[in-house]
């Protein structure tokens, strides 16, 4: 990848969601997104950072569009792991078999770009990500929609498609602590949390 290797699966999965969601706008998102780059992999940073900018202008669009891509995304995460290592994990117990759905989903996140870091913990049914320095989660301006649906939705698809049920997501707006550096008074940036519960049946064991 070039200019910031974007990942394949980000690239691919957002064009798709966007053929989905909004058919008629396909066309003028494929200015950025087209399909050299998609097939040879040299979609870059400022590409992607175009068609997110765009995609938040189209209201409730956006966030059905980066839930869809979200989807798709889970899905060939999972197909993409060999045949034996998805038969191994589905036959683990459900403690084990959540831990091991969590590492495919922070792979997945890690994979989208290289500045995106996840951050996993689980705690009783809930199990926490903090994403640092998403795509979708870092904005200037406050913005309305929800911006790391995206990441959510394909944590949540990982684990169902491992038969971990999952309850709900949702993300939190996490503000950044005042630090102090050398003589001057600074602020960490913010940062988002995606929390993914899961079903209260499915009791995790801790060893």
């Amino acid at each position: 990848m070039s200019e910031g290797r974007i990942g394949r699966v980000l690239v691919a999965s957002l064009h798709q969601g966007i053929a989905d969601v909004l058919p008629d706008r396909l066309e003028f998102y494929e200015n950025w997104l087209n399909g050299v780059g998609l097939r040879e992999g040299t979609i870059g940073l400022g590409a992607l950072t175009a068609v997110i900018s765009f995609l938040r202008t189209e209201g409730d669009a956006y966030a059905q569009v980066t839930t869809r891509a979200g989807q798709y995304a889970g899905e060939w995460t999972f197909r993409s792991l060999p045949a034996m290592e998805r038969r191994l994990i589905s036959a683990l117990p459900i403690g084990l078999r959540t831990r091991a759905a969590l590492r495919t989903a922070r792979s997945l996140v890690k994979a989208t770009y290289p500045g995106t870091r996840a951050l996993v913990t689980l705690r009783g049914g809930v199990a926490s990500v903090d994403l640092r320095g998403s795509l979708f989660c870092e904005v200037r301006v406050a913005s309305p929609f929800p911006l790391c649906g995206y990441y959510g939705t394909a944590m949540a698809r990982v684990m169902e498609l491992f038969n971990v049920r999952v309850a709900g997501v949702r993300t939190q707006l996490r503000l950044g602590k005042k630090r102090r550096f050398k003589f001057k008074q600074g602020k960490e940036s913010n940062w988002k949390k995606a929390i993914v519960k899961l079903h209260p049946d499915d009791k995790i064991e801790f060893f």
